[in-house]
């Protein structure tokens, strides 16, 4: 068997795969022969069937499975031990006048090469926010859990801060939800207007576009599908079923035993710190996914290298279940380029850097996240026999192993970024980093 390599340039290649005689000839007499043995031919008593019509019935499917299997263990040990690092599979170039009734046979296969080029995180500068809760916010808290745990008061009739619960109704989009929320939740004074004054069972008549601050809240309330609720323009009824107003309760020790536990917070001061260190550690979660997803972003932007397009997009053609049309491969192409840059980076920086996931990080990095989920149910001491167990079950699914590794290996690629790549720091409240990160409020 001979292989060789032609390439066409410095992303596409051939690869020559010629079969001889010597190659397949004794592994196919070796499976004829136990055919003879075996074969039950009408005519013939079992294992005297002669050669000559073993050969005649099954020769031709038994030389070409055997050539197939030469054919795909030899390519893929050339592709082995020539180290090279290709995108998609080999494609096999069609050959109009191949005979199968010769003793010799030479297949071609087109390969994508993956491209070499280089990953400079120190080329831009990208900001990492540092997000702080000011004292705006943790008021807003305070206020928000002051008036969780105090005292609701019926009312007769509306006012600004009131809560109203009642049913929305529409029998077009056949609505009609419950709904309770406080008025501040409600978009300018025009709709303001229309609630306060408004008596207990009276029924409003709303427009749906511009009705809450937070189109999600209309998407919970009318329950509205998320790609419908923005473009939502019609016209609804609201009959209040009931008005309340919450006395706030007072800080005072018994709230705090209830929010902190008995004893852990003893003033408003003490309180507000809480509020404070809670509040931070969720907003870093938030600043390092901005983080990774602009780093991500400025490496595809900035690291230029050609990517072997013709030969996916004939690739993609043959790579599914069903053909695709030459449009289709395009459009698919199109779609998942960017996806298919930044996993070459990704790789590049995995190699570069030497970034491991092992076994054992992987087993560590998932009873992490069984004890944070087991804490929200309230259980805070897990033993360490039980986080093991559970991290065995788990582990057992290659499928949630493949979802661990990606999750533990954005994380560690995170850890490379803050310490390799090109950050400015910032500081920003909550409410400024959303405004300049999505230009809104969420």
């Amino acid at each position: 068997m001979n292989i060789t390599r032609e390439n066409i340039d410095a992303l596409n290649a051939v690869v020559t795969v010629n079969i001889e005689k010597d190659d397949y000839s004794d592994k196919v007499t070796e499976i004829l022969t136990d055919y003879k043995k075996t074969a039950n031919i009408p005519g013939f008593r079992k294992g005297h069937v002669p050669m000559g019509l073993v050969k005649k019935q099954y020769g031709k499917a038994v030389l070409v499975d055997e050539v197939n299997k030469l054919l795909q263990e030899n390519l893929n040990k050339y592709l082995v031990e020539e180290k090279l690092d290709i995108l998609g599979n080999p494609l096999p170039r069609m050959q109009e006048e191949f005979d199968w009734d010769a003793e010799t046979f030479s297949f071609e296969f087109e390969l994508g090469l993956a491209p070499e080029f280089t990953v400079d995180l120190k080329e831009n500068e990208i900001t990492q926010y540092d997000i702080v809760a000011d004292d705006k916010m943790i008021d807003g808290q305070i206020e928000n859990i002051r008036k969780q745990y105090g005292k609701l008061i019926s009312q007769d009739e509306v006012t600004e801060d009131s809560e109203v619960t009642g049913v929305f109704t529409n029998e077009e989009k056949e609505i009609e939800e419950n709904a309770t929320f406080s008025l501040d939740k409600i978009k300018g004074k025009r709709n303001l207007n229309k609630f306060v004054g408004a008596k207990v069972g009276d029924t409003l008549t709303l427009k749906t576009k511009s009705l809450f601050n937070d189109d999600h809240d209309l998407m919970n309330f009318l329950k509205v599908a998320h790609d419908d609720v923005h473009d939502l323009d019609i016209e609804v009824s609201f009959k209040i079923n009931e008005a309340n107003t919450r006395e706030l309760a007072e800080l005072n020790q018994e709230l705090f035993d209830k929010l902190f536990g008995e004893g852990n917070v003893t003033t408003v001061d003490e309180v507000k710190a809480k509020i404070k260190e809670d509040a931070e550690r969720q907003f870093v979660q938030q600043s390092d996914q901005r983080l990774l997803n602009d780093v991500t972003e400025g490496l595809i932007e900035n690291t230029k290298f050609d990517l072997p397009a013709d030969f996916l997009k004939k690739w993609i053609q043959s790579a599914g279940e069903q053909e695709l049309t030459p449009e289709q491969a395009e459009e698919e192409y199109t779609k998942s380029e960017k996806g298919l840059r930044y996993q070459l980076i990704q790789d590049r920086l995995v190699k570069d850097n030497e970034v491991q996931v092992q076994f054992e990080d992987l087993k560590e990095f998932s009873k992490q996240m069984i004890r944070a989920q087991m804490a929200q149910f309230g259980q805070m001491n897990p033993s360490d026999q039980e986080l093991e167990d559970i991290a065995a079950r788990i582990l057992s699914n290659q499928e949630e192993v493949r979802r661990l590794t990606d999750q533990l290996l954005s994380q560690k690629l995170l850890e490379l970024f803050k310490e390799k790549a090109n950050l400015k720091k910032k500081e920003v409240t909550y409410e400024n980093f959303v405004k300049e990160v999505y230009g809104d409020s969420e």
